[in-house]
């Protein structure tokens, strides 16, 4: 039986956490909101609750899980032949949406790595997390509280619909604030690489760091790599029931362009017999829905954040609408948080068209 518990997000019950930690430490798995989206937590130390974890989620056995830290104190322990950029890093960016691959110390069990020589680490912005974290006094490790595969989840109902029966308990802290998960770098190479883009661009390291991040096609969503170095990178995922097809432009300057070459596979799709949804931004919602297409708002092209907030909520919500198919706009992948929205989309999609 799961047990669900209400905190607040920026002041939590520190009792309240306590017994949710003892859950943790006993080998229980616990459901928790981070800054980026919830979390299945387990006990990092304990290799039985991991196995767990992996079980619960139908998750690869080789797609290995994030440890989450509250202090370099942890950091030190968990890694081994650390460079000096990830201290940097972290300095400058931690507590925050950013995951560092490096050098595993012994302490780290290989069934949270999935036998490899590394380790995913964060650091986690949030209250909740941080705190649980704290009065575990050790690591947890956890991916997405989601059946693997499907879209990340973004609130506490998302956790209840995947996992409800499944985890010991699920800590309600409300929408999380970035809606996607973190920025994922991998240290163990020079110049650094990124595998899964996130919150913090590649552009964003390279302003308050001033170091240039490698941007392989892994990241872009257009191939999976062929060792899950980390979470993100191998697999399909975020993926709706329903079949999605992307479409994407070379120039996302003409929306008019956009959203003519979107409707016009709408209505070829209705005349086929297919109930037909579209996912757009909010400058082309009107174009769909005067022919009468049920339309999902993702948020303003000039509002990047907001789309990537609202993503895999949008995309629960295609299910919710009982269609066939859904159509979803494509976004610019070189400017911004575009490169995080699109590796998303093209890893949930059916079908990609390009334009």
């Amino acid at each position: 039986m799961t047990k669900i518990v209400r905190l607040d997000p920026l002041n939590p019950d520190l009792n309240v956490i306590k017994e949710v930690a003892d859950i943790v430490r006993n080998g229980g798995l616990c459901a928790f909101p981070t800054e980026t989206v919830y979390g299945l937590g387990a006990d990092a130390f304990n290799p039985k609750a991991i196995t767990k974890v992996y079980e619960v989620k139908g998750r690869p056995k080789d797609n290995p899980l994030i440890l989450h830290i509250d202090s370099l104190k942890m950091f030190n322990e968990l890694t081994s032949d650390v460079p000096e950029i990830a201290y940097m890093i972290a300095s400058k960016l931690w507590p925050g949406p950013i995951t560092l691959i490096l050098k595993k110390s012994n302490l780290v069990p290989n069934e949270v790595t999935a036998n490899l020589p590394t380790v995913a680490i964060r650091c986690p912005a949030h209250p909740i997390a941080l705190k649980l974290i704290s009065s575990l006094g050790r690591p947890v490790a956890a991916p997405s509280a989601n059946i693997s595969g499907k879209p990340s989840p973004t609130k506490a109902e998302h956790v209840v619909r995947d996992l409800m029966g499944l985890v010991d308990v699920i800590i309600d802290g409300g929408d999380t604030f970035f809606g996607i998960e973190s920025t994922i770098i991998d240290l163990t190479v020079n110049p650094p690489v990124l595998l899964r883009p996130g919150p913090i661009t590649p552009e964003d390291i390279t302003r308050i760091l001033g170091i240039e991040v490698i941007v392989p096609p892994v990241a872009r969503g257009y191939e999976e790599a062929k060792v899950a170095l980390s979470p993100g990178v191998k697999y399909r995922h975020y993926s709706p029931n329903t079949p999605l097809i992307l479409i994407e432009l070379d120039n996302y300057e003409d929306l008019v362009k956009l959203a003519n070459i979107v409707l016009n596979k709408a209505l070829e799709l209705r005349i086929k017999g297919y109930n037909v949804a579209v996912v757009a931004s909010s400058e082309t919602l009107n174009h769909y829905r005067s022919k009468g297409f049920p339309v999902i708002n993702l948020g303003s092209r000039n509002n990047l954040f907001e789309v990537a907030h609202n993503l895999f909520k949008a995309l629960r919500e295609v299910d919710e609408l009982g269609v066939d198919i859904a159509l979803v706009e494509g976004f610019n992948d070189n400017v911004g948080l575009g490169i995080a929205i699109m590796n998303r989309l093209r890893k949930a999609a059916s079908e990609r068209l390009c334009y």
